[in-house]
């Protein structure tokens, strides 16, 4: 112990062999001399970063980064389980016992736990409507914003994290309530009072919906094919629709209303009942649209 302690002394202090005078190299897990080959000091630690790329221009450090989709960040480790069948069942017990304790010692409160369970309920919800990592991370953001908030006193953790997943994914495109409840563990009800919540509170920076951006989703899903000259008269009669102070409503039952009346003035064999089941609306919705749309405007 002594001499290893000499030894790296002297590589501290001097950066030639201490036998010949030679160049010390110092590349490998031991440092020798490349003239007479005397190693001055050996089972070095490695204290640079971990490479996971052969090439030195793409070199990075190894592990994963941090990601707010997490409780702890991304940076909690989970002991695995004992699968090896050469170990003692005293063994594979203690394991499990130590897997169990330190699954409960990751959480310091009950605030943290809540927010772990925010956290894994947005990455269902966002895997289940298939949207990607960007989307899931601004939920998680805005759920850590409303717990710091106090603004999930109160409120289930689950209405909490769909009213985050319907935020982001407003910020990110158009998406309906429907289709976030559908597969969330809550009411809608529940949802659309934590959204409001969260929009009045958090000031979040969620567009203006109108009934132009709808009529490109719906003539895109519906069975049939509409023709670009219905398809800009739809979204003619739905920027008039947009600037006229007669009509004001959900844009996306105006939508549907201003594709019918396109659609029946270029005889396009488009019904009432099929844009209804595309756009998820009554038709009742759609009556009443396309008839103001009809007063107002067209005439």
């Amino acid at each position: 112990m002594a001499s290893r302690t000499v030894q790296t002394e002297l590589v501290g202090s001097t950066q030639t062999c201490p036998e010949c005078g030679g160049t010390l190299d110092s590349s490998g897990r031991e440092t020798h001399c490349t003239d007479c080959g005397l190693v001055v000091e050996e089972n070095q630690v490695d204290r640079g970063p971990e490479w996971r790329a052969y090439n030195r221009a793409e070199q990075k450090r190894t592990g994963a980064p941090r990601t707010v989709t997490r409780h702890d960040q991304g940076l909690s480790t989970d002991i695995g389980s004992a699968e090896d069948s050469d170990i003692s069942s005293r063994r594979r017990r203690r394991l499990t016992r130590q897997r169990r304790l330190h699954g409960r010692s990751k959480f310091d409160s009950k605030r943290d736990r809540n927010l772990a369970h925010g956290l894994g309920e947005i990455r269902r919800i966002g895997s289940a409507l298939s949207e990607s990592k960007a989307v899931k991370e601004q939920a998680s953001t805005f759920f850590w914003e409303a717990q710091k908030a106090d603004l999930l006193i109160g409120r289930s953790i689950e209405g909490g994290a769909a009213a985050a997943v319907y935020a982001a994914c407003r910020c990110n495109g158009l998406v309906r309530m429907e289709t976030v409840a559908d597969v969330a563990r809550c009411s809608t009800s529940h949802i659309w009072t934590c959204y409001r919540t969260f929009l009045t509170e958090l000031e979040l920076p969620i567009p203006v919906s109108l009934p132009v951006d709808w009529v490109a989703r719906i003539c895109s899903d519906l069975p049939l094919d509409v023709t670009p000259k219905s398809r800009q008269r739809a979204l003619a009669l739905a920027e008039e629709a947009t600037r006229s102070t007669d009509i004001n409503g959900r844009p996306d039952g105006v939508a549907a209303g201003a594709l019918y009346v396109a659609g029946q003035e270029s005889d396009l064999r488009l019904t009432q009942a099929t844009i209804s089941e595309t756009a998820d609306l009554d038709i009742t919705t759609i009556r009443r649209w396309y008839q103001q749309i009809g007063e107002k405007i067209v005439e």
